[in-house]
């Protein structure tokens, strides 16, 4: 596991960060920063909240569905609207939100050339996602705060069921790049709402993704709608339930019935956005 420091600037004084003393990244304001021994930087500001985003058990649950393919139709997609160029330079993709790093790690199968970089604020979602993808460069950062990430670094940005700072995409995003933000419908997962399992989902979520992106200047270039159904036992249902922050608000997963099987919606927006402006 390496850094590629291109990416990155200071939280602190946004000067460009480089590489000091082996494991040791740096400005030249004097601000340091080491590496962790799980190949990961840490790019808090000063006086960034003490949240740790997503714990282990909710990655656990996610990484297990995920293996499972649940979700695949929805990567396979996400691939489709990011459609990287490769015919010039290594396309740079930033995965804000990286999780365990799944959708990802399923560009990269599509375009091995890729280069990435792997955010969230949880440090345990980075070092998952490291371990899928250990090419990448990891860093553990504050998406509701100046990002420790370069101007114009990204030709593509993910957003895939995470918080958006739409100011930051736009900084970050080059000219002619585009981001793919990936929202659920307000359909997604009803059946286990109706049981109490998951919390609701805010109506027009695109609608309003698609409104607070266009007054930082980002405007959608499509949407498409990723529309399927899944059979759930309770093993599944509780790997849906435990995966995503309804884990700690929602019914116990704990009364879920192993034995009953249900049919499941499945159903997200994605959204592909780029400067207004650009062609």
């Amino acid at each position: 596991m390496s850094i590629d420091s291109t990416w990155l600037r200071c939280p602190n004084c946004f000067s460009d960060l480089s590489l000091v003393d082996e494991r040791v990244y740096g400005c030249v304001h004097g601000h340091r920063f080491d590496r962790a021994k799980h190949g990961y930087l840490t790019l808090l500001p000063p006086k960034a909240p003490r949240t740790i985003g997503d714990d282990r058990a909710m990655l656990d649950a996610r990484a297990a569905l995920l293996g499972l393919g649940t979700y695949a139709p929805i990567a396979d997609e996400i691939v489709r609207a990011a459609a990287l160029e490769t015919s010039g330079a290594r396309p740079s993709v930033a995965d804000l939100g990286c999780g365990t790093g799944y959708y990802s790690r399923r560009l990269a199968d599509a375009h091995p050339e890729v280069r990435l970089l792997l955010a969230d604020r949880s440090s345990d979602a980075v070092r998952a996602s490291l371990r899928a993808i250990p090419e990448a460069t990891g860093i553990v950062m504050d998406i509701w705060r100046p990002f420790p990430i370069r101007t114009a670094a990204a030709d593509a940005v993910l957003n895939v069921f995470a918080p958006r700072n739409p100011e930051e995409f736009a900084r970050i995003l080059r000219p002619a790049g585009r981001l793919v933000v990936v929202v659920p419908g307000v359909d997604h997962l009803a059946e286990l709402r109706r049981e109490g399992l998951l919390l609701d989902v805010p109506p027009e979520k695109a609608a309003a993704a698609t409104d607070r992106l266009a007054d930082a200047g980002l405007v959608r270039r499509s949407a498409s709608r990723v529309d399927y159904r899944i059979e759930a036992d309770g093993a599944l249902r509780r790997l849906l339930a435990g995966m995503g922050p309804s884990a700690h608000h929602a019914a116990s997963s704990s009364e879920v019935s192993e034995q009953r099987t249900i049919r499941v919606t499945v159903s997200v927006d994605v959204l592909v956005f780029g400067h207004r402006g650009a062609g």
